[in-house]
């Protein structure tokens, strides 16, 4: 099991007093994630950028940021403040529902309840935009309706998980590279964050369709067969969730009002498995969820390309080789929609 110490810094006194220059408080949650009060989302300009720095600096090293709203937020704030971050322009690629608002295209509508929201999306640890090379730098999630009796979102800080890792293991796994099921495009399975500099693991659950080893001791490269990425995938879910343990991962409820913005390339999520369960038993959940485009491509080493065919011919003599849907299937006895 991985040390009990988080490894994860606590709030930069210099972040924290910018914040209070500008009328605000930034007050850290425990294990991971910060909470920040008094900074006003509906503003129609910018926060100065100092702040903004501080904000977008203390979400790559917390994992992500809720913002306490005294009132709910309508949509075009939410989006406007979203942003804020990285790239500073939306990058939208999902679904419409139609109980969206105004039909927004820039707002992936969530629920418990199909006539409300798309249901069952993210039950398994992943990043947004994993399909795309330079993935979304930053995601909002706007609470529009906590469910009564409770269903948040699971947390991890992926460079608390990578230092909580056995030293071969952090070596192993910095010559892995994986392959989007659906767009075939690449990351590698250990980056480092641009902002925080930490080393930082990756790897989507739900949408992984194989995952290339660099040979250690010389030239080539070899896919993982079946049971060596079922291994993999079971040991990158149990180290997220062995965070909730060990001080870099938690398990967050959604207040009324609630605005949580995350770093992306620096924090794993899933939805808690009470956020799935039937509005009839648990109370109505509705989210609203925006994403924004990424300004570091989350690139493969080893020379390997961005993109491969997933959905052609295996180009390696063996090894998993699954293009579409959600993948490798990793565990037959869990819900893998993402």
């Amino acid at each position: 099991m991985p040390d009990s110490t988080s490894s994860l810094p606590p709030l930069d006194p210099d972040h924290v007093a910018i914040v209070e220059a500008s009328g605000g408080k930034l007050l850290p949650l425990e294990p991971i994630g910060a909470e920040v009060h008094g900074i006003d989302l509906t503003s129609e300009s910018p926060p100065p950028p100092d702040l903004r720095r501080a904000l977008e600096q203390e979400m790559a090293r917390r994992g992500f940021l809720v913002f306490k709203n005294p009132k709910q937020l309508d949509v075009d704030d939410f989006l406007r403040a979203s942003c804020w971050w990285g790239g500073r322009q939306l990058h939208s690629t999902h679904g419409i529902h139609p109980a969206t608002p105004g039909g927004n295209p820039h707002v992936f509508r969530l629920s418990n309840d199909r006539a409300h929201g798309i249901p069952g999306v993210g039950p398994q640890w992943h990043n947004d935009g994993s399909f795309i090379p330079a993935t979304f730098s930053h995601s909002g999630y706007h609470i529009i309706r906590p469910a009564e009796k409770g269903g948040g979102t699971y947390f991890a800080h992926q460079a608390g998980a990578y230092d909580a890792l056995p030293d071969a293991k952090k070596a192993y796994w910095s010559r892995l590279t994986s392959v989007n099921s659906n767009s075939g495009v690449t990351h590698p399975l250990v980056h480092t964050h641009p902002i925080s500099e930490q080393n930082c693991i990756w790897l989507h659950l739900g949408m992984t369709g194989a995952v290339i080893e660099k040979l250690p001791d010389e030239d080539g490269f070899r896919l993982l067969d079946a049971s060596e990425l079922t291994r993999l995938c079971r040991e990158y879910n149990d180290i997220l969730n062995a965070g909730l343990d060990n001080g870099y991962a938690i398990a967050f409820e959604y207040e009324e009002n609630d605005c949580v913005f995350i770093d992306n390339l620096a924090v794993a999520h899933r939805a808690a498995p009470e956020a799935h369960l039937p509005a009839e038993q648990q109370g109505l959940r509705i989210m609203h969820r925006s994403t924004v485009r990424g300004i570091h491509p989350l690139s493969p080493g080893f020379g390997l390309p961005a993109y491969v065919d997933i959905h052609g011919a295996n180009p390696f003599s063996a090894g998993v080789w699954q293009g579409g849907g959600i993948g490798f299937r990793w565990d037959e006895h869990i819900p893998m929609q993402n």
